[in-house]
């Protein structure tokens, strides 16, 4: 059983999110699609501290579109936001992600969450916005960060990741897989 221990909150913490509800030609699942990427991030000088448990959400919008796999991994590396955000989208470009229209199907989905306190506007550093502009909007995200970051605050409002995800409820619907056996272990939602 493997042991999951908070990662400590610093200046430093860095986060990405996973996600994927189409099947890259190359993998068997979105789930795998996930997992082979936080494996070719190491080739790409980016390592992953701590993920979250594996989570499965509605797409948002609401649409016909399959439910994806979501995941927040704390990353390691010495690569600067801009590199890295350059590097996360290379990432996707080599499993088939083809960026068209926001609410569209993805093969995957890699987005720089937060980079230590850093706040840009998009202004400059290549237009990067951080931390992520949707970040207090999807409960996809914020689940997972509670589990590996709860003392996680967002460093323009200061409110803890906690709190930010209770203020969203269960108006998303969400599913926790447990890690061994993938199976649901948790329904965030109110829909039955």
């Amino acid at each position: 059983m493997i042991r999951r221990k908070a990662v400590s909150l610093d200046d430093t913490l860095i986060l990405v999110g996973l996600g994927a509800n189409f099947e890259a030609k190359q993998s068997v699942s979105p789930l795998a699609t996930c997992q082979a990427a936080l494996v070719r991030l190491i080739e790409y000088g980016v390592s992953s501290r701590r993920r979250s448990s594996w989570y499965v959400s509605a797409p948002i919008p609401d649409s016909d579109q399959d439910w994806y796999i979501n995941g927040v991994v704390v990353v390691d590396t010495c690569l600067s936001p801009s590199l890295l955000l350059e590097r996360l989208l290379s990432v996707e470009r080599s499993f088939g992600r083809a960026r068209s229209d926001r609410g569209a199907a993805r093969t995957l989905d890699l987005d720089l969450l937060a980079y230590g306190r850093i706040v840009c506007d998009g202004g400059s550093r290549q237009g990067l916005i951080l931390p992520h502009p949707r970040i207090l909007q999807r409960a996809f995200v914020l689940q997972p960060m509670v589990e590996v970051v709860p003392s996680w605050s967002h460093p323009v409002n200061g409110r803890l990741v906690g709190k930010l995800a209770a203020l969203l409820g269960k108006e998303q619907c969400l599913l926790a897989l447990s890690s061994p056996l993938l199976e649901i272990k948790d329904k965030i939602c109110d829909n039955t």
